[in-house]
């Protein structure tokens, strides 16, 4: 028989108490022990949780940044932000629902409705707080506006003189523009400087709805 002498065992395995809380999986992407992921937590967990300024701040100035790398104007760099915030919109909306009552967990079916919770719902997850008015168009049957007298997004973005026309909520009207898609109801949404002497930095909403829209009313 071999000689077995000097011979060094093979190392054991940790046990599972002793292993790391997280892996790799083969993707390469840490993943914890347990198996669960963000998608197993509880949507209702994070329901009163809030985001500190300075990191939105931080994080919409790199968004404001990356929208404006080779775009030709200002209606470019708009219409880029507004592209930002809708698919936003699209996964907020299911979102919101689920954490409504289940009586008032319907999606919006008509105009006024939707507005309301746009207004009421939609603002309060994204700034703390209702949007300040809803008017309708007395030119247009079609259009309505959403007024905010200071909008969080812009409080923190340095617009130079010669771009004084640049609205940065254009990202939060492409988040009102994908809940509009969502609920079945197309719409083209625009934010518009209105501002006054008591709220210079205002911003108006301009929600436009297609005509299919208003003939289903």
């Amino acid at each position: 028989m071999a000689s077995t002498q000097g011979v060094k065992p093979p190392p054991l395995s940790p046990l599972p108490s002793q292993q790391s809380s997280s892996y790799r999986s083969p993707n390469q992407l840490r993943t914890p022990s347990n198996r669960k992921t963000i998608f197993d937590r509880n949507l209702n967990r994070t329901r009163t949780s809030e985001l500190s300024r300075a990191s939105f701040a931080y994080l919409f100035s790199e968004m404001v940044a990356y929208a404006q790398k080779q775009v030709k104007g200002i209606q470019d760099l708009e219409r880029r932000l507004n592209e930002q915030g809708y698919p936003l919109g699209l996964r907020l909306l299911p979102l919101l629902l689920y954490r409504e009552p289940p009586r008032t967990s319907l999606r919006p079916t008509r105009i006024l409705p939707l507005l309301q919770f746009i207004h009421g719902q939609l603002w309060r997850h994204l700034f703390g707080r209702p949007a300040d008015a809803i008017e309708h168009s007395s030119s247009a049957n079609n259009e309505y506006m959403i007024s905010d007298n200071e909008p969080l997004v812009n409080q923190y973005i340095s617009v130079p003189r010669e771009m004084n026309q640049l609205n940065c909520a254009a990202f939060v009207a492409g988040v009102i523009e994908g809940v509009c898609d969502g609920c079945g109801m197309k719409a083209a949404v625009s934010a518009h400087n209105g501002g006054t002497e008591m709220w210079p930095g205002k911003t108006v909403f301009l929600i436009r709805f297609e005509q299919e829209v208003i003939q289903r009313e």
